[in-house]
């Protein structure tokens, strides 16, 4: 039974395992492990909060950060929403979907949402495992939670484009998970996306949002660091990050 490093965390309530290694989503021809908190069910609020702000994210009711054997290639990022600087491509973005009507919906199956995701996953992800999920399995992903979590979904003349699952801490949210038509000519959902719930980080008064990790040499990926300035958890801390040539607007 592993035990991170962090004194900060609730080890008097927590205990942390490691998993078997598995094939990496986002390097090719690497194996990944992940450090799980267990029991699921003592993770609260405020526990959740504390463990994000330590690298954590959640998949499901699972709390979990990357723990691989030789590599240390995910960081895990966030905005500092009050000093974001948005870009002009991200302002274009803006103006392009000007026009979408967020709503926050219960946290529970919709076959429309379902339908949605698997497209997105077919058209973005092929191949990856994701792209064959089941009712059950999206639904595990996705709309189990034990934290405050919230599901919205952006509509364009009553029609679904995107759907977002995120989560409430205490400093800011955590961006669980989006997805989107794919089908829409020169989209700029996502980036729209962070922007949108940036804007509601300032809105609530919480300074983060938690946007999972960042990998350098991962291609899908590189659109975080386009959102600046972008802070990495590194050695135990929050840091800020430099902006790699390769993710300018």
């Amino acid at each position: 039974m592993a035990q991170p490093n962090d004194a900060a965390l609730p080890f008097s309530l927590l205990q942390f395992y490691s998993t078997s290694p598995y094939p990496c989503s986002y390097l090719p021809d690497r194996e990944a492990r992940s450090q799980v908190a267990t029991p699921t069910h003592l993770i609260n609020d405020e526990i959740y909060s504390s463990l994000v702000r330590s690298g954590f994210r959640r998949s499901g009711i699972f709390t979990y950060r990357p723990h691989c054997d030789a590599c240390q290639a995910c960081t895990p990022v966030r905005l500092p929403v009050n000093q974001l600087v948005i870009s002009r491509s991200q302002r274009r973005a803006l103006h392009r979907h000007g026009n979408l009507v967020a709503r926050e919906v219960p946290l529970s199956f919709v076959e429309s949402h379902y339908a949605l995701y698997s497209r997105y996953q077919q058209a973005r992800h092929p191949g990856g495992g994701m792209d064959e999920d089941s009712h059950d399995q999206y639904a595990h992903f996705l709309l189990q939670s034990r934290v405050d979590t919230r599901l919205i979904e952006f509509s364009e003349n009553d029609i679904v484009r995107m759907v977002s699952v995120i989560d409430i801490l205490d400093d800011g949210l955590s961006s669980v998970y989006t997805f989107y038509d794919p089908d829409i000519p020169q989209a700029s959902f996502g980036t729209y996306n962070i922007v949108w719930q940036a804007a509601q980080c300032r809105a609530l008064g919480l300074p983060y949002l938690y946007l999972g990790y960042w990998i350098a040499e991962c291609r899908k990926m590189a659109y975080k660091a386009a959102f600046q300035p972008i802070e990495g958890y590194v050695a135990g801390q929050w840091t800020p990050l430099l902006k790699p040539e390769s993710s300018a607007p």
